[in-house]
């Protein structure tokens, strides 16, 4: 076990060839450990060699530092309004209140004009500078206003317009971009392909395919047993049966921490089928046969967390809440003529499925879920139920 939480451990790291300037100005190749910062980093871990032990490297003594095709932080000197925006914090003043601090920007757009990204937590902004000017922050406000309602200061749109000039911008066009990253980063490059300027697109370098449709056959192992608080000899014990089980999963990546996390979604097609007799004095023969059919489809819905072995294998556990839906199930009770003797309503409740998987190629998968004890007879009084199911599941990424 020690061995295995080891691996996983070392799985997690990953370190990719890379750059930082120091305050002399010397460029060194070296190896940054890759954790796609949600949040602007501070700091970070190298490597000189695969082979070497990390050290640490801080805004304090780093100007610049980069990871080859993925991302680009500059350090800068900027003025920053760190006005919250939740609506409980909310000030009445419509003005942003800047500091000066000293900050490692994510380089959005490096050309002509250059964007730029700073993130901490709910704060979100985004800077600029052409041809080499002092950076400047894109001026957006949430405000409360003196009848209570919540203003916006939308500064950015006529620094934009102030700023980036070119002859096809139109006020309109200006206008209409939103205070979000894609539409500031699309303004950009419009700019820089005005005036025929080069340019790199950071975003574009680490771009990757964020959604995934998995279509994951496989068998599920059930048990299923029944009994009445008030009387027993309904009781009944299905044991353990072998189902088929057919999902689509939609997998939807967060574009953060090296796409590690993910929220998935799999409607799924399962059935269960048994039937037991057992002696019942209560009914004539003095044989009960209980028949159970249980179709369903489930909507899990969860989480997923990847733990990378490298690029083409990794590991996944998953956590989702499923919701049952029933699909005319029946559960019977028969007496030895066949002729029906009673029946009741399958109204299955939701349940918590666990699983842990492996995916190879980013296009095949296997993986073990297993589902907490569910009730099928909800509603109920007297009857109580526990259906058990841990499913072998297979995988195949459609796109």
């Amino acid at each position: 076990m020690t061995a295995f939480l080891s691996l996983n451990c070392y799985a997690q790291i990953n370190y990719e060839k890379g750059y930082y300037i120091d305050n002399e100005g010397q460029k060194t190749e070296v190896l940054i450990k890759n954790i796609d910062w949600n949040n602007n980093p501070t700091e970070f871990e190298f490597r000189q060699s695969a082979d070497s032990q990390s050290e640490n490297a801080t805004i304090k003594t780093v100007r610049e530092f980069g990871i080859n095709n993925f991302s680009k932080y500059s350090r800068q000197l900027v003025n920053i309004d760190r006005s919250s925006g939740n609506l409980d914090l909310l000030s009445e003043d419509s003005s942003p209140r800047f500091k000066e601090e000293e900050l490692f920007l994510e380089v959005l757009i490096e050309g002509k004009a250059n964007l730029y990204l700073y993130n901490d937590g709910n704060i979100t902004r985004y800077f600029y500078s052409k041809d080499g000017s002092k950076i400047e922050q894109l001026i957006f406000k949430k405000y409360l206003t003196s009848d209570n309602n919540i203003g916006t200061n939308e500064g950015y749109k006529q620094q934009l317009f102030n700023d980036l000039k070119c002859p096809a911008f139109t006020m309109r066009k200006v206008e209409n971009v939103d205070y979000r990253k894609n539409e500031l980063i699309s303004f950009f490059e419009d700019y820089n392909k005005c005036h025929n300027q080069d340019y790199i697109n950071f975003k574009e370098k680490q771009k990757k395919d964020l959604f995934n449709l998995n279509i994951r056959p496989g068998i599920n192992f059930s048990s299923l047993s029944m009994y009445n608080t008030v009387s027993d000899f309904k009781d009944t014990d299905f044991g353990d049966e072998l189902g088929f089980r057919l999902g689509i999963e939609g997998e939807f990546i967060m574009p953060f921490n090296k796409n590690k996390w993910a929220i998935i979604l799999e409607p799924t097609y399962r059935n269960y089928k048994s039937e037991q007799s057992q002696e019942s004095g209560t009914v004539s023969g003095g044989i009960l046969i209980t028949r159970v059919d249980y179709k369903s489809i489930e909507l899990p819905i969860g989480v997923r967390h990847y733990l990378y072995f490298n690029d083409n294998s990794k590991l996944f556990l998953n956590a989702s809440y499923v919701v049952d839906l029933n699909l005319d199930s029946t559960l019977e009770f028969f007496r030895q003529n066949g002729s029906m003797y009673s029946s009741l309503d399958i109204k299955p409740k939701g349940v918590i499925a666990l699983g842990v998987g492996y995916k190879f190629m980013d296009k095949y998968s296997i993986e073990m879920r297993y589902h907490t004890s569910r009730e099928l007879l909800v509603g109920y009084s007297y009857w109580r139920s526990d259906y058990e199911t841990v499913s072998m599941i297979i995988g195949y990424s459609l796109f």
